[in-house]
């Protein structure tokens, strides 16, 4: 709004006076009226209440249930553990979360923490935080803007507004502009805006917001509503919690009608019911899940990339729309010429003849005021550029201007557009002048082709402007170059033409090749900048991002669309250009609503609140903002487009081991709940213990869990589509791998359970049913030694069923387990701690088991590897149906 009045008419708006700027009276009084030029800050979680929220699930629920139970039957020990695996998964998850949110912290270092202004008609310096709307505030080179100005002067006035736009260069600022109608941030040539910086000039400007309610305000607000989803894993783990809770319900229930059927001990029932809601629960594996994405986090590191929140190594599996920044992302955020035209010819820059093209050379680099020393470039994007060039052909400004040292000069404005820099060399006086293409051609009298002046003809100038427009095309900056000799007065008039040179921020070269990895991937590169369309357009089509400009739009025309609308048109868009903050929020929330899974990077402070809203968002480490680095799952350390195909690849990886892990435990869950439920149904004793299916689930399946976790990646995963958003864990045939093997996992435990009253009965000669076999285990040492056999037998199948489950379609004879050591060491430390649990006096107290013979350890083992074997018979079937046998 405040683009489009005319000075007289925005002091009379905001009530200010252009001279004096407000009196100290009229400012105390707006600041009571408006507040503090300061961000309003989200209220964070204290630690105790991060700690509760991790007790918010149904798994919990029914463990402290469970604990409940075990102290009034006092089963303390069994209490003990339980109540133990609840407050682990609530630290670990009060520690992710007390990573809180820096972005606010970060916007709030953004802000100048002082401002030059005029009050009562004399110059002071105050906190910006004391500003407020009608103050009148000073600029200089080096200063942050303080608030949101609209500006009443400029001279030579350029703005570094790269973090909050996205545009490449510092923007030519004109108090005079006028805007017809409202544009986008980038073209308001008459505003100024907090956290921006002055690159260039001097200028005024009146404060028309503060606060929350400047646009980078808007941002932290923008950042403080967005809402923290959850991912596509935290919201499979959430539902198989419920079905889980309500399976353990269920059993319960069904076990108490068994039990009234039966006329079984009360007392005894609520034993197994416990039991039961044990074994329901896999407690181990949100444990589990949690230590292989922190494992997956610290592979991570060794790609560049840094994650913020666990999760986000499992959303990166499923993403299928990665939204870029263009400027420090796609683009080396370096402004370098790639084109020149001289002698009627345009030619790259790289193939420039360091002898002949000389004077062309030290003549742009002459006519700069930017410079490079020790590393440090100061200066303007465009200005550096030439520099580079020189530095390219050994042609360093320093080194020039002690030949050429620098007599007179007519520096750069916004109506010649030119520059003008008169040097005295040892053969006379040179000057250079550069400027824009159709201003300088204008002047020209002269021209210089192949090393000799003539008169430029217009067929020249045709050649000229044909030259630009081609430089044009390729949506480079084109500058113009003339000289002059013998002359000190820094005049731009009968110059001689010399050349042009056309820049660029050009892509990096391994984004190209990542984009094309994405796109075998299914993955759809998007690019969404603050610059202008013909620019990105240009980029784009050279990464391979787009073919057509049907492909692109502009934030303007967005700013024309409903929501609904903008969601209809992206699946055909490709580019969008010139937007602005509010813009990339909608942009993502289109692909979502298309139901694809978004990865938003960028850099800058405008991209904060499309980071908060994107599946995944992903700032850069080095050039990035501590706002977008705050607002991001992830950072990549080496800012390089490239490394997000590589962090894809592995949360790909990470995904399928997670769910090789969950389908693990849960069919050895279902082993133990199947073992239980048929011994009860059919009139047995329990063969299993609570304490007995605690062990098994934290310390025998734990450990094979997180081995699974950390297998070696699939080195064709990045020829497959993304993982649907909606497919749950037991997509691909998982529900039937967790039944089958929590059947035969059931079917051993249960044989080893009886193998002992069978052996007796055998010998004895009586027959062989489930009341001789309950006789014989109503006593003590029998039952004892029964459910010892079972609970052996169930941890170390378990760990064989592990070893299996490392690939469903290979034979584990032909595996090489030497690549997962973590498997190998898992196996054995499983089967030593199910050693131990039997043969060592007080643990075989604790665990209510006898001591076992080697003989009956080689026959449970023998029995136990039934996993092994039904993992060979699914592979071969698999082989003979791809055969068509």
């Amino acid at each position: 709004m405040f683009e489009t009045q005319k000075i007289e008419e925005l002091m009379k708006t905001v009530g200010s006076d252009r001279t004096n700027g407000l009196t100290t009276e009229e400012a105390t009084s707006r600041l009571k009226k408006f507040g503090s030029n300061l961000f309003q800050e989200r209220k964070q979680k204290t630690r105790l209440q991060m700690f509760l929220s991790g007790l918010k699930d149904p798994m919990i629920y029914i463990l402290f249930g469970a604990v409940i139970l075990s102290i009034l039957l006092k089963e303390y020990s069994d209490a003990s553990i339980i109540i133990a695996v609840i407050f682990l998964n609530a630290i670990i998850g009060m520690i992710q979360e007390s990573k809180a949110e820096k972005s606010l912290e970060a916007l709030k270092k953004l802000s100048s923490p002082f401002a030059l202004v005029r009050r009562d008609g004399k110059t002071t310096e105050i906190p910006a935080e004391q500003l407020v709307p009608g103050d009148l505030v000073l600029l200089e080179a080096g200063r942050i803007i303080p608030a949101d100005l609209r500006l009443i002067q400029s001279v030579n006035l350029k703005i570094e507004e790269s973090a909050l736009t996205g545009e490449s260069v510092p923007v030519q600022k004109d108090a005079d502009f006028l805007a017809d109608s409202q544009v986008p941030l980038g073209d308001r040539l008459n505003m100024a805006y907090l956290s921006t910086s002055v690159a260039y000039g001097r200028g005024e400007g009146i404060v028309v917001q503060t606060g929350m309610n400047t646009e980078i305000g808007k941002i932290a607000k923008m950042i403080n509503e967005s809402i923290d989803e959850m991912t596509p894993l935290q919201k499979r783990l959430g539902d198989l919690g419920k079905i889980l809770g309500i399976l353990a319900v269920g059993l319960c229930v069904a076990l108490f009608g068994v039990a009234l059927l039966q006329g079984r001990d009360f007392i005894e029932m609520l034993l197994t019911a416990i039991s039961l809601a044990v074994a329901a629960i896999p407690e181990g594996l949100p444990a589990v899940v949690t230590i292989v994405l922190a494992l997956g986090v610290q592979r991570m590191v060794h790609v560049h990339t840094i994650v913020r929140k666990l999760p986000a190594v499992e959303t990166l599996g499923s993403v299928s729309v990665v939204c870029s920044d263009k400027t420090g992302t796609l683009t080396q955020n370096k402004m370098t010429v790639t084109k020149v035209y001289k002698d009627g010819c345009l030619i790259d820059a790289s193939s420039l003849n360091r002898e002949e093209e000389g004077l062309l050379i030290e003549g742009f680099v002459l006519c700069t005021d930017a410079s490079i020393e020790n590393g440090n470039r100061l200066g303007d994007p465009t200005e550096l550029a030439l520099l580079d060039l020189g530095s390219q052909y050994q042609r360093k400004k320093q080194d020039i201007e002690l030949l050429f040292p620098r007599i007179n000069e007519q520096s750069f404005d916004s109506d010649r557009k030119m520059m003008t820099t008169v040097h005295q060399g040892k053969e006379g006086i040179i000057a250079f002048t550069k400027g824009a293409t159709d201003r300088m051609i204008d002047r020209c009298t002269q021209i210089l082709i192949h090393g000799q002046i003539r008169v430029i003809t217009e067929e020249d100038k045709k050649m000229i402007l044909d030259g630009a427009s081609d430089m044009a095309t390729l949506a480079l900056r084109v500058l113009a170059l003339a000289m002059k000799r013998d002359d000190a007065t820094a005049t731009e008039e009968n110059l001689i033409f010399v050349g042009l040179v056309g820049m660029i921020d050009p892509p990096r070269p391994e984004a190209k090749e990542a984009v094309k990895i994405f796109k075998d991937a299914s993955v759809t590169t998007v690019m969404i900048t603050g610059d202008h369309i013909d620019t990105a357009f240009a980029i784009a089509k050279d990464l391979g991002i787009a073919q057509t400009e049907n492909q692109c739009i502009t934030g303007s025309q967005l700013n024309q669309m409903t929501q609904e609308e903008i969601n209809l048109a992206v699946p055909n868009l490709r580019v969008f250009a010139r937007v602005s903050p509010e813009n990339k929020v909608s942009i993502v929330n289109a692909f979502r609503a298309n139901g694809h899974i978004v990865s938003m990077t960028g850099d800058g402070v405008n991209d904060a609140p499309s980071l908060k809203a994107a599946d995944i968002g992903v700032a850069m480490g080095i050039t990035g903002t501590d706002v977008a680095k705050g607002a991001a799952d992830m950072i990549l350390t080496d800012d390089n487009f490239a490394t997000i195909q590589k962090a894809i690849e592995e949360g790909r990886n990470i995904y399928h081991n997670i769910k090789k892990s969950v389908l693990f435990l849960l069919s050895s869950n279902l082993g133990e709940i199947l073992t239980m439920f048929i011994a009860i149904v059919v009139g047995l004793s329990a063969p299993l213990k609570a304490i007995h299916i605690l062990w098994v689930n934290l310390i025998t399946d734990s450990l094979p869990g997180l081995a699974l976790g950390v297998d070696t990646g699939d080195s064709e995963i990045m020829k497959q589509a993304p993982r649907d958003p909606k497919e749950n864990l037991f997509a691909g045939g998982g529900f039937a791998i967790t039944l089958s093997f929590g059947v035969v996992i059931a079917t051993i435990t249960l044989l080893a359970f009886i193998y002992a009253p069978v052996q007796i009965l055998m010998h004895t000669g009586q027959a062989i049913s489930i009341s001789n076999i309950q006789a014989l285990m109503l006593d003590q040492e029998m039952i004892m030694r029964c459910q010892t056999y079972a609970f052996t037998t169930l941890g170390i199948s378990q760990l064989f069923n592990a070893i299996g489950m490392r690939n469903l379609n290979r034979s584990v004879f032909r595996m090489n387990h030497l690549e997962n050591k973590m498997m190998v060491l898992a196996f054995f430390i499983g089967f030593i701690l199910q050693i131990a649990v039997t043969e060592i006096p007080f643990l075989i107290s604790a665990f209510g088991t006898v001591e076992l013979s080697l003989r009956q350890w080689l026959d449970l083992t023998a029995l136990s590897t039934a996993p092994i074997w039904f993992h060979e018979l699914l592979v071969l079937i698999k082989k003979n149906r791809q055969k068509g046998i």
